[in-house]
């Protein structure tokens, strides 16, 4: 008898998509995600240019470190707390006190504003409720991050080499 015909070819597997494609895909789910994650010079720019520096007596290098230590420098940090607030943006502003996110109960919202609006890209309306927050008797004390990281401390690295004279506007 003649030999049996050859088998069929194998069918081919699914398109992969290239890593090139799966990666670039990934960058824009994560960028999505994360919202902006500031670079240190930039952002001590932009608090600059909305007035922090001096505020209430604390220097643009305390702002820096405070929102290294509490964001990351990433506007859309979050973080849920064991009394039922959350903390939100590149300051981490406390839904208890200082906005209102319709789940914190009994909330004072003395900024005024709806917490989501500090996880956008411009850091405007953080830094004018951080205003409102260091106005307060408790001043800088009220971020735990720049208790525990920035108080007393020198400072100078946070905005060292960042060209913030009248030059950069």
């Amino acid at each position: 008898p003649p030999p049996p015909p050859p088998p069929p070819p194998p069918r081919p597997e699914p398109a992969m998509k290239t890593p090139a494609l799966v990666a670039l895909g990934l960058a824009l789910a994560l960028r999505v995600a994360s919202g902006k994650i500031y670079e240190r010079c930039e952002l001590a720019r932009n608090m600059k240019i909305l007035g922090l520096d001096g505020f209430r007596g604390y220097s643009l290098a305390n702002w820096v470190c405070t929102a290294y230590y509490e964001s990351s420098f990433n506007t859309q940090a979050t973080n849920f707390n064991q009394d039922n607030s959350t903390d939100y943006g590149i300051l981490q502003i406390n839904s208890r006190w200082w906005c209102r996110d319709d789940r914190t109960p009994r909330t004072e919202n003395a900024c005024h504003v709806d917490c989501r609006t500090f996880l956008q890209d411009d850091i405007t309306p953080s830094v004018v409720c951080a205003k409102r927050v260091v106005s307060d008797p408790q001043g800088m004390g009220a971020w735990v991050g720049w208790r525990n990281n920035c108080q007393g401390k020198d400072l100078s690295r946070w905005i060292a080499g960042c060209r913030l004279g009248n030059d950069f506007l």
